[in-house]
């Protein structure tokens, strides 16, 4: 009797030190778990995988980078979704940059009396931040919530705000939370490294054709690319040169024809390695034209710029494009009130590239465009950014343009010259336009200036031709002033013509490769919800009968030969 009591006694000290071990077990797998973040990526689009730049950049980083993640509290189950995604982000960060990366989450409005979060609003819209508005469920139906789905990184002595949900049109709650958790990766990389530069990369905006100027291009000049660019305004009729030391020059809407040369000064900075981004309409068309009479005919500026396209790979045709995926504009009929009407001119661009400058990217808002056709050369790669959508054409110069079109319905059918290009990257060694053209004389007199022609470029090169009207310019409003790029004021939608521009820049500017990130896609795996609903039962089986099974095979199993031991063990003794 003793030595049963004495073996129950043991068994019972040995199954509680098992418990006791085991528990120690997952405490210390879960402290470790909680220092050293890892798994492995099987998603097909590599959704959890930082690109080879991203982790460059990280393993570089000479300071710490502080970020504050103001996208805290409770919400519904997509925001809470994007919440973890930037949680697993940042920690993806931290596995390659150690130490180098702190973050924390955090609500500057919790706490805070109403006088207090207006200041803090006030503050933080100061910076880039702004309050947006979601509905909150409660027991009395909905009530509005305010909420701050930003981020503010602290490095290098700087700080730069961080846009961790935006609102891109025609899309739907899973989708925009889908396209920002594509985006972390990108946004958090490229504020990294804009902030860990010394001096921001310079560029220059070319003026003397009567480019665009004024009140349209205060946010372009102004409000935008001082933040990320040292701008100089470059005038062709007055300087020996465009400098190698700008990274890339913008020639935005030029309306006077560009003399020879002038055309030289853009060639051979080109030649010596320079980037140009060129924004260029053939022909005159402008709703200020229809201010005094119904109807005007778009006839051609003559830029004299065909020659020097076409040496690089391309020609903007003199036409306009017309496209049945628009913008409204606002017409005011028989003394009423404006109506908004499709206006086939004012075409809405579709990014159609995986090249990361348009990757992701919603709609672009166009004015009047003409189209791009590419020529074979094998020494340049052509990369359509932008093009019209598969309803639309074109018509040829002298084109007439009247208020009356939209007074006439129009069908998809008559439409026929659909993905007309209106924005193509070149990428190679471009050949001068003037190669073999130039005098001796004036050759020698380059080479006494110290500005020796050259023939070809000295390696290979990029530029942007564009030939959308307006594509970078804002609106202004007498109520709220300048307004931002891509905003359309009549229907109050915000399109991607900011974040084009940008992104553009980059691309030619930066050689980190951090815009790659942008091609990150994380695609959406709907249910498909008629095959749900038709095989809701046997799902239901499936996901509750089967557990219980396993379950009771496994008990089953379990006691079958648990009594197998003992009857083995009781004969053994009996024996």
């Amino acid at each position: 009797m003793a030595n049963k009591t004495t073996n129950k006694n043991q068994r019972l000290t040995q199954a509680r030190v098992r418990i006791v071990i085991m528990a120690a077990i997952l405490i210390c797998i879960n402290v470790l778990a909680s220092y050293f973040h890892s798994g492995l990526d099987l998603t097909r689009e590599k959704r959890f995988t930082l690109s080879p730049a991203t982790v460059k950049l990280l393993r570089n980083m000479p300071e710490v980078a502080v970020v504050d993640v103001y996208l805290q509290g409770k919400f519904p189950a997509e925001l809470q979704r994007l919440q973890e995604a930037v949680r697993e982000r940042l920690r993806s960060f931290k596995d390659i940059a150690g130490n180098k990366i702190i973050f924390h989450f955090t609500d500057p409005l919790e706490g805070k009396s109403e006088s207090e979060q207006k200041q803090i609003a006030h503050d933080l819209d100061e910076k880039g931040m702004r309050l947006m508005e979601l509905k909150d469920p409660d027991e009395e139906g909905y009530s509005m919530k305010v909420f701050l789905p930003y981020a503010l990184l602290h490095y290098n002595g700087k700080e730069a705000a961080i846009m961790l949900l935006e609102n891109p049109p025609a899309k739907t709650e899973a989708e925009k939370i889908s396209y920002a958790e594509a985006a972390l990766e990108y946004k958090f990389a490229s504020a990294i490294n804009q902030l860990s530069r010394s001096a921001k990369p310079r560029i220059a905006y070319i003026v003397g054709n009567n480019e665009a100027e004024g009140i349209k291009t205060i946010d372009m000049l102004y409000n935008t690319l001082p933040n990320y660019y040292h701008l100089d305004t470059v005038d062709l009729a007055h300087s020996l040169s465009i400098s190698s030391a700008y990274e890339a020059a913008l020639i935005i809407e030029p309306t006077i024809p560009f003399t020879p040369p002038q055309k030289l000064k853009i060639d051979q900075y080109i030649m010596r390695g320079g980037r140009v981004i060129w924004n260029v309409n053939s022909l005159k068309a402008s709703l200020d034209s229809l201010i005094n009479s119904p109807q005007f005919i778009a006839m051609e500026y003559g830029l004299n710029l065909d020659d020097i396209l076409f040496k690089y790979g391309v020609r903007i045709n003199n036409d306009l494009i017309e496209d049945m995926q628009n913008v409204p504009l606002p017409r005011t009929s028989n003394g009423g009130s404006p109506e908004l009407f499709p206006w086939i001119y004012f075409p809405k661009l579709n990014p159609i590239s995986d090249n990361p400058i348009v990757k992701n990217m919603d709609f672009v808002m166009s004015g009047f465009s003409n189209s791009i056709d590419t020529l074979k050369d094998p020494g340049i790669k052509k990369t359509i950014l932008l093009e019209s959508s598969k309803y639309s054409r074109t018509a040829s110069s002298p084109v007439r343009v009247s208020l009356g079109m939209m007074n006439y319905p129009l069908k998809n059918e008559m439409f026929n010259k659909p993905y007309r290009p209106v924005a193509v990257l070149l990428e190679g060694k471009f050949h001068s336009v003037y190669q073999n053209l130039l005098a001796p004389s004036y050759l020698r007199l380059l080479d006494s200036l110290k500005q020796p022609f050259k023939p070809v470029c000295e390696r290979d090169n990029k530029m942007i031709v564009i030939s959308a009207g307006e594509i970078f310019s804002n609106g202004y409003t007498a109520k709220d002033g300048v307004l931002p790029i891509g905003y359309y004021e009549y229907t109050g939608e915000f399109f991607a013509n900011k974040n084009f521009l940008l992104n553009c820049l980059e691309y030619l500017t930066d050689s980190s490769g951090i815009l790659e990130a942008r091609a990150k896609e994380v695609k959406l795996r709907l249910l498909d919800t008629g095959r749900a609903k038709d095989e809701k039962t046997t799902w239901q089986i499936v996901n509750v009968g089967i557990p219980i099974a396993m379950v009771l095979v496994f008990a089953s199993c379990y006691f079958f030969f648990r009594k197998r031991r003992y009857e083995i063990k009781l004969n053994t003794t009996k024996s």
